[in-house]
């Protein structure tokens, strides 16, 4: 890997949606960091990514011009599609879903008398294992009122009390399709990006309804935080990503995405079979072990994310109190018995 400026690796580019002042456009960034503007090949990203076959060899060749438009740090980076639908794997890491079944309180009716936390982890892994072998992905939908750039502030809501943090590999569509088998998989997929899926863990939990769970928590605004940058999957081994996120400076993610239950493929699969997938489209895969819950952490006002994914390119987000403009919450809290 190179030491690009932009966390690129060497002969590899980013698309991406910049702003300069009040002008949006779509961009390509290069790993020493200069942006060539694409818009006069496409009005936007949802336009690009819906013309992939063709748009990838022609911004291969932008990529290799000399045109240039100016340097990253000049421009905001937004979040690469406006409106794409979201789809987030959920307990999709061998270890941080052994993690929160040997830990959390819903599970312990499962641990044996005597066992240790070691034993039950281990028992819990090898669950993970088999899931991987012989069990069906799983995931739920999202918001695109909920995305944030990736230098953007991130708002901590009124409503709930902990919020967290979850740094995921995130494919996103170049097609439109239905029943994708395995082996057509890879090539409906464009690239893949950073998304940082946060959510307040501490209202998931409904004892109210006989769903038990409310996911709503996961979508207000700011808390999936993507890009900066969708980079083309000829470029990526998904492999060979590691998932790093720091809080103020110290490492809480470090981790390799090779631990996923089930891969980018399986989950286009699975998706395909249950929703029309379209281009832009974007599934993240789930959350490496380290977030806010393991490490009994949660964002503060204040607080500042570095987060990398390798040869994806980097986010920093600074942690704000959302502003309410002096209006209340009428359902602060749920009730739970």
């Amino acid at each position: 890997m190179s030491t690009s400026p932009v966390g690129l690796a060497d002969g590899t580019f980013g698309i991406a949606r910049l702003k300069d002042g009040t002008r949006e456009f779509v961009a390509i960034v290069r790993p020493d960091g200069s942006v060539a503007d694409a818009s006069e090949y496409y009005r936007d990203s949802h336009e690009l990514f819906a013309d992939w076959d063709n748009a990838f060899p022609r911004l291969a060749k932008l990529s290799d011009s000399s045109a240039k438009t100016g340097e990253y740090p000049d421009y905001r980076p937004l979040p690469p599609l406006a409106h794409p639908n979201l789809m987030g794997a959920g307990q999709n890491f061998k270890t941080h879903s052994a993690q929160m079944l040997t830990k959390n309180a819903f599970n312990q009716h499962n641990r044996r008398p005597g066992e240790t936390d070691e034993e039950f982890y281990a028992r819990n892994l090898e669950l993970m294992e088999e899931r991987s072998r012989t069990g069906v992905p799983f995931f739920w939908t999202g918001l695109h009122s909920s995305l944030a750039g990736a230098q953007d502030d991130l708002l901590l809501p009124v409503i709930g009390k902990q919020p967290d943090w979850e740094l995921e590999l995130c494919v996103v569509m170049g097609q439109t399709r239905r029943f994708v088998t395995p082996e057509e998989a890879d090539s409906t997929i464009a690239g893949y990006m950073v998304m940082n899926d946060i959510g307040t863990v501490d209202i998931f939990r409904r004892t109210d309804i006989h769903f038990n769970f409310d996911w709503i928590s996961k979508h207000q605004p700011t808390f999936k935080v993507a890009g900066p940058f969708v980079v083309p999957k000829q470029f990526v081994d998904p492999s060979k990503v590691q998932i790093q996120l720091d809080l103020n400076g110290q490492r809480m993610q470090d981790w390799p995405a090779s631990d996923m239950i089930f891969s980018p493929q399986q989950f286009v699969t699975y998706a395909s079979e249950r929703v029309n997938l379209m281009p832009g489209d974007h599934i993240f895969l789930g959350s490496a072990p380290g977030n806010g819950a393991h490490h009994n952490r949660f964002l503060q006002p204040g607080d500042v994310i570095d987060a990398t994914l390798t040869g994806l390119g980097h986010q920093r987000n600074t942690c704000v109190a959302e502003d309410t403009g002096g209006r209340e919450p009428m359902y602060p809290n749920f009730p739970i018995q």
